[in-house]
């Protein structure tokens, strides 16, 4: 059935591809699936500023816009978003678009738009430069000046099939701009939308684009920092970093990746360290519709590298609704470094303890480094600590008296980071390693206090409450901890198993154990006990067997398993531990 056609006044977008004809040339297939592509996300980026993208047509597209403010936001945050998606592609076959933007009469029927704005439009984005927008001075008349647009005249301009000449602008972001939804509001989601109603955001670990695998730590440690940054906002929920960087490494759909998490915003972008200087590129969309919300490139020498952390939460939070806005205005942004050498050291430190389970001295080397760079660094004096604390349950690697090592670096935390959640949290952690349950606490409660959002601190405040002797309550927040980060199988992981053994719930601890692919050595001892408590001998000793392969014969278990007694609060719990230990033969 044919649509009865619509005439009216609107504002019209016109978009082609710049030499498509040369890029089907290279290569048709690829140069046709690309350009699709780009014409997919800038319809996205229009509906997502309240336009209609109405057709498209080969290397061409049509769009249809109440107001002219929005087709130039529209059109500019969609420019800096394809200049950061062409720049990653391998090859040459990069569809750049130029747009023009006019008002006139229009026929709308069939989903198809003809008449003189449309036309006009088209002839607009011939004078536009490769990757920009030109504007018709009637258009612009009504585009508020507030906003972060800059408008080059470019006179009066003689058009095909207009009698009156045009007055024509090319129109660009506002140097150092932050690129947004301008004008564009806040948009009710659906109806049984399985997405929460606080705003929602995963960060993917950004990109290593230095072509130095052992430059991975930078990337990381970038991505790590925006993440800790953004969960300071109240009344933002951050997906945690264990499970962003589920996807480092994996082709994804925002779209996919914002299912799977429940999040309503996906941040992506890269990072390409060389000599002395740093380039970030970063991007946010909404995860629903894949339309590019913002997005920029960050050229700087390395020393700068916190101002463009900085400059990217900054740019991240305003663009999310008002009330994330406001709560910005209230926030402290305090780095616990100015030195980017001792920042690097940090970065290098906190990668390798991560990805060696503390079994790596270089990372004591890299954040004894940093602080004797930056003798007020808290951060390196928190991690530093933390890693002698996590030590006394070392199954390889010995660092000796870790208690006389970790208490006047946690004094030096203190004093150079007495605002600093993250700094509470490792303090915290620590003391609770050395079964000191008053002080983990006080610390674990004032990070909670400073972020109540920080998934790993809720973690630690969980396993903290099971070991004093409140396994359901400490149950409850490993599960929270789990839902806020459930690609995390880790330390959430692990915790869960400890809690339901305490709980004396040993099938399910079993299974949980069980449930990790590839797990550490120590793990087969948790294992035993729980088969121990269950009568279960047999496997008991077989679990005992596979962690003494997996051991060093001279493995210490007698110490781990005196430090592991001594963070049980309660004598029920150490027996509980000792007996299965014992009774499975892993002691005498």
């Amino acid at each position: 059935m044919t649509e009865t056609p619509v005439r009216k006044l609107a504002v019209l977008l016109h978009a082609d591809v710049v030499g498509s004809t040369s890029l089907v040339q290279k290569n048709e297939t690829l140069a046709h699936k690309r350009i699709q592509d780009t014409f997919r996300r800038f319809s996205g980026t229009i509906s997502n500023h309240g336009g209609i993208a109405h057709e498209i047509r080969g290397d061409a597209l049509v769009a249809e816009f109440a107001r002219a403010s929005d087709a130039v936001s529209a059109s500019i945050v969609f420019q800096a978003a394809n200049t950061i998606v062409n720049e990653q592609l391998p090859d040459e076959i990069r569809p750049v678009l130029r747009i023009g933007i006019a008002m006139g009469e229009v026929v709308i029927a069939d989903n198809t738009v003809t008449g003189e704005g449309v036309v006009l439009a088209q002839r607009l984005e011939q004078l536009a430069e490769n990757g920009g927008a030109c504007i018709q001075g009637a258009a612009y008349e009504t585009v508020p000046k507030r906003l972060p647009f800059e408008y080059e005249s470019l006179g009066e301009r003689q058009v095909k099939g207009f009698d009156e000449p045009v007055k024509v602008y090319a129109v660009s972001p506002k140097s150092g701009a932050v690129i947004s939804e301008f004008e564009t509001p806040a948009q009710p989601e659906a109806a049984g939308s399985h997405l929460p109603e606080k705003p929602s955001i995963a960060v993917l670990p950004f990109t290593n684009m230095s072509g130095d695998p052992e430059q991975e730590y930078f990337s990381d440690g970038i991505t790590e920092d925006i993440i800790t940054e953004l969960s300071r906002f109240r009344e933002l929920r951050v997906m945690a970093r264990n499970s962003t960087f589920y996807y480092k490494g994996q082709a994804i759909k925002v779209q996919d990746v914002g299912r799977e998490l429940s999040v309503s915003y996906i941040v992506e972008g890269s990072v390409r360290k060389a000599g002395d200087r740093v380039r970030v590129t970063v991007q946010m969309v909404e995860a629903k519709s894949g339309a590019h919300i913002w997005a920029e490139r960050y050229d700087r020498e390395l020393k700068d590298i916190f101002e463009v952390q900085d400059e990217i939460t900054q740019a991240i939070v305003s663009v999310l609704p008002a009330r994330i806005q406001d709560s910005m205005r209230e926030q402290t942004q305090r780095k616990s470094t100015e030195s980017f050498s001792a920042y690097d050291y940090y970065l290098q430190g906190r990668w390798i303890f991560e990805n060696s389970g503390g079994n790596d001295p270089s990372a004591v080397t890299m954040l004894e480094n940093a602080i004797r760079i930056d003798p007020t660094f808290a951060l390196s004096y928190g991690l530093l600590s933390q890693i002698y604390g996590y030590n006394v349950f070392s199954l390889g690697i010995w660092y000796g008296d870790q208690e006389s090592k970790a208490r006047p670096l946690i004094e030096k935390a203190l004093e150079y980071g007495e605002n600093d959640p993250a700094v509470h949290a490792l303090v915290g952690e620590t003391y609770f390693c050395f079964g000191e349950f008053d002080l983990a606490n006080t610390h674990l409660e004032l990070a909670l206090h400073l972020n109540p959002n920080d998934v790993t601190t809720i973690e630690k405040y969980g396993l903290l409450k099971a070991y004093q002797g409140n396994a359901a309550d400490g149950l409850r927040l490993l599960e929270k901890s789990q839902q806020m980060d459930p690609q995390y199988a880790g330390f959430s992981w692990e915790g869960r198993a400890e809690t339901l053994y305490l709980l004396s719930d040993y099938e399910a601890s079993l299974e949980t154990f069980k449930g990790r692919h590839n797990p550490p050595p120590h793990t087969y001892t948790h294992m035993a006990a729980c088969y121990v408590q269950l009568g279960r001998m047999e496997e008991a000793r077989q679990a005992v067997a596979q962690f003494r392969s997996l051991c060093a014969e001279d493995v210490n278990f007698p110490r781990y398993a005196a430090n592991h007694a001594r963070i049980c609060k309660r004598q029920e719990d150490v027996d509980n531990w000792i007996e299965g230990y014992r009774k499975a033969g892993l002691l005498d």
